[in-house]
């Protein structure tokens, strides 16, 4: 009985490292998953800002800075790759399309503008699937980074190299504010 004891508590432990690496496999393939969901809303967003650009030239043609602010934030974020960069530079563009916005306020034929009202109410809505996909991918990730820093967890995730995972936030003090436009 005292022979098959040892086996036992290694079948065990065996058994423990399987279970904590698939589970971890799991956390890690859903945060991984969440990161393609904000990938496919930004390369919607991303997809919509020529054609509101295009939309705005004509009626802005004294405002270009504004435009060729979004048009170098949409490349940034377009060639951005780790999601600390991507993270800078989707902020950025967020910034600079408030700002655009805020401009548009100033050019009565262009807010009433049925091309431009379409692709503002598309990217507005494509704002929010982004900030939803956001919110989930970080929820993931915390859930994550808090499986392979707890014990027992974190002896497998040493062993089989599970590293932390960066949140997609906002870093940059001068993002969080509302853009000023003055004439």
């Amino acid at each position: 009985m005292l022979i098959y004891l040892p086996l036992f508590i290694l079948g065990a432990l065996v058994m423990w490292f399987i279970l904590t690496y698939n589970s971890l496999i799991m956390l890690h393939q859903r945060v991984k998953n969440a990161w393609s969901q904000i990938d496919v809303q930004l390369k919607r967003r991303h997809d919509l800002i020529p054609n509101l650009i295009e939309v705005a030239k004509g009626y802005m043609a004294h405002e270009r800075q504004t435009l060729e602010n979004v048009i170098k934030a949409r490349t940034q974020a377009t060639q951005a790759t780790a999601i600390k960069d991507k993270a800078e530079a989707e902020n950025f563009l967020t910034s600079t399309l408030r700002s655009l916005f805020a401009v548009v306020e100033n050019y009565p034929d262009l807010k009433a503008n049925q091309n431009m009202l379409k692709l503002h109410e598309e990217l507005t809505t494509t704002e929010n699937r982004v900030s939803f996909a956001r919110q989930y991918y970080n929820d993931e990730v915390m859930f994550y980074n808090t499986a392979i820093k707890r014990i027992p967890n974190n002896i497998v995730a040493s062993l089989a190299n599970f590293r932390k995972e960066e949140f997609f936030e906002i870093e940059e003090p001068t993002h969080r504010e509302t853009p000023q436009v003055k004439f």
